[in-house]
């Protein structure tokens, strides 16, 4: 018996052992992190002589990767991610290399938005003005991926692969039916003609309004897509449209009769290709560096020098609370912009937005420490793929806006909505009873039809939040009010539009941005500065990969991704809160 009961202590102790030494790893490395920096975990090492930058566009690239997923990545944990900012600095950085003489471009999807795909293209065109080469393959490419693709000088593409190039769609689901038969209820209440976010939950089918906006929108972004293609491919936008509309590129040796693709290889002889572009022997081993490692020799070029220029990094929906680098809250990000301001090397302030809104009261915490931020120091803004309705009202009062012209924006507009359980718990016999000292002192039960008066006070605090959201804009962009009211109502406008009617100053991406920020500020010579960086904790390490969470997310990517947002929705059985938020989940393939 005791040797039973010492042996089972034993085998404990060493679980316990185990699983502190894990502990103890985690703690370690997130030191490590934190101390060191993930940022020189690249090694800026000089590239050999007759070397070729290698760009992967199908690992995902963030505006700003997290502490934890860059820590994830590089020990082994979850995927590799990219950073934009590190891929332009990258490219920019192959041009005036001696030691780079091309790229080697692989895209067969882009794991980015719009925006994005289309400052890295910009990039790449740029690069090629140094004569150097550019070189793309892939098995296959979808749309996105040959939009970046065709930037080269030399496409290929797997003889039994192929080319999607079919023009632009987005797909909206419609919920009054599944409603009204299940039950599930989302109560709406809004303000503005094209504010849309709702329209899915009260309508079977799209307004004439909701249709307008999304097709100016897509026409857009087609009309920029279809240019930059027309002209790297040397051939018509009339052209371009002709092989959509038939899918004239349906089939590889199509694509290349089309001349969307120059030739049909195997990624051995395209390897040739690069080696007798390089004037070395058609077999021998091609020398590449990473994005990353150039931009670290840019960097390193850089020590010593004392001014700095503040990104602020604002992605992922805005929400009442602490925020993250993934979710933008009012505790990091004013933490942020005053740290950036006290900050003495610190001479100028650059947003970048990445979101699609959200809090409404968020959105005015932000908007204020901007105000208060921009008194001291030039405040830049540089928009990425969505700097929409919550994400708008933190950009309109920077002194200037620069957007992508794929950017979407816009979309002034407020609304709030709250599930509704009722028509299902009656379908099931379930009845809530109230007792109440006074006839408002429910408010909002999910158990209950909504009552006039909660309507109406929801209804005045969206009228208050929508004057007040006009007044921010027509403040921060210098525009009448009436002016900001015709474009307001929730819509949406493409980066190209945003510069037509006001909202936006410029074109541009995230670097000429920040070259605005340093010519307000008057400095020359600077070095970037990074916010919020937030330091890994234990408990991020404990739940990732964890089971359950892995088998959600494989469960809900299998869903279309309107759907798992109205699932989303339903959960939120909280206070009701009035949201600046995109109009619908916008979805372009």
């Amino acid at each position: 018996m005791n040797f039973l009961r010492n042996f089972l202590a034993s085998i404990l102790g060493t679980l316990v052992a185990m699983i502190l030494v894990v502990i103890l790893f985690f703690i370690a490395i997130a030191g490590m992190a934190s101390s060191v920096g993930l940022e020189e975990v690249e090694s800026a090492v000089e590239p050999r002589e007759k070397s070729v930058l290698e760009l992967e566009m199908n690992v995902p690239i963030y505006d700003n990767v997290a502490e934890v997923q860059s820590l994830e990545g590089s020990l082994g944990l979850a995927p590799d991610t990219q950073e934009l900012k590190t891929l332009l600095d990258g490219i920019k950085a192959a041009k005036i290399n001696e030691k780079v003489e091309g790229i080697v471009l692989k895209s067969p999807y882009v794991s980015a938005g719009w925006a994005q795909t289309k400052a890295i293209r910009d990039a790449l065109v740029d690069f090629k003005e140094s004569g150097k080469f550019i070189y793309a393959y892939a098995d296959f490419y979808t749309q996105q991926g040959y939009y970046m693709a065709s930037v080269a000088d030399s496409l290929f593409v797997h003889p039994m692969g192929g080319v999607e190039f079919k023009g632009l769609a987005s797909e909206v689901m419609y919920y009054k039916d599944f409603q009204e038969k299940y039950g599930f209820k989302m109560e709406v209440i809004r303000h503005g003609k094209y504010k849309s976010a709702v329209e899915p939950y009260l309508e079977s089918e799209m307004s004439d309004a909701n249709r307008t906006q999304i097709s100016v929108l897509l026409t857009s972004i087609w009309g920029n897509i279809r240019q930059d293609i027309a002209q790297s491919r040397n051939l018509s936008e009339d052209r371009i449209d002709a092989i959509a509309e038939d899918l004239l590129a349906n089939l590889p040796k199509e694509a290349v009769a089309v001349n969307l693709v120059d030739d049909l290889l195997y990624e051995k002889d395209f390897k040739s290709k690069i080696n007798a572009a390089l004037d070395q022997e058609e077999d021998k081993k091609i020398r590449t560096v990473s994005a990353r490692q150039l931009a670290a020799i840019a960097e390193k070029e850089l020590k010593g020098i004392r001014n700095r220029i503040a990104i602020i990094y604002a992605q992922g929906p805005v929400i009442y609370g602490e925020g993250s680098e993934n979710t933008i809250g009012q505790e990091v990000f004013v933490d942020a912009l005053e740290e950036a301001t006290k900050n003495k090397r610190v001479k100028a302030i650059v947003l970048r937005v990445d979101s699609p809104g959200g809090s409404a009261l968020t959105s005015d915490i932000i908007w204020n420490a901007i105000e208060k931020a921009k008194a001291k120091k030039p405040v830049v803004v540089s928009m990425g793929n969505v700097a929409a309705s919550g994400g708008y009202y933190i950009a309109c009062n920077a002194d200037e806006v620069f957007a992508n012209p794929m950017t979407i924006t816009g979309s002034i507009g407020v609304f709030a909505t709250v599930p509704n359980l009722k028509g299902f718990t009656d379908d099931i016999g379930i009845n809530a009873e109230q007792v109440l000292t006074h006839k408002n002192a429910l408010g909002y039960s999910v158990f209950e039809e909504p009552t006039a008066s909660f309507r109406s006070t929801t209804k005045a605090g969206i009228e208050y939040v929508y004057e007040t959201f006009k007044d921010r804009v027509a403040a921060g962009r210098e525009m009448p009010l009436d002016k900001v009211e015709a474009i307001a109502q929730g819509r949406v406008w493409s980066g190209n539009q945003a510069v037509e009617n006001g909202l936006v100053d410029q074109l541009g991406d995230l670097n000429k941005a920040i070259a605005a920020a340093a010519a307000r500020a008057e400095i020359d010579k600077y070095r970037i500065r990074s916010y919020p960086k937030i330091e890994p904790e234990l408990e991020d390490f404990l739940g990732f990969g964890g089971p359950f969470g892995a088998l959600e997310s494989q469960l809900l990517s299998g869903l279309p991704q309107g759907f798992v947002e109205f699932l989303h929705q339903m959960q939120n059985t909280e206070k009701v809160q009035i949201q600046t938020q995109l109009p619908y989940a916008i979805e372009i393939r």
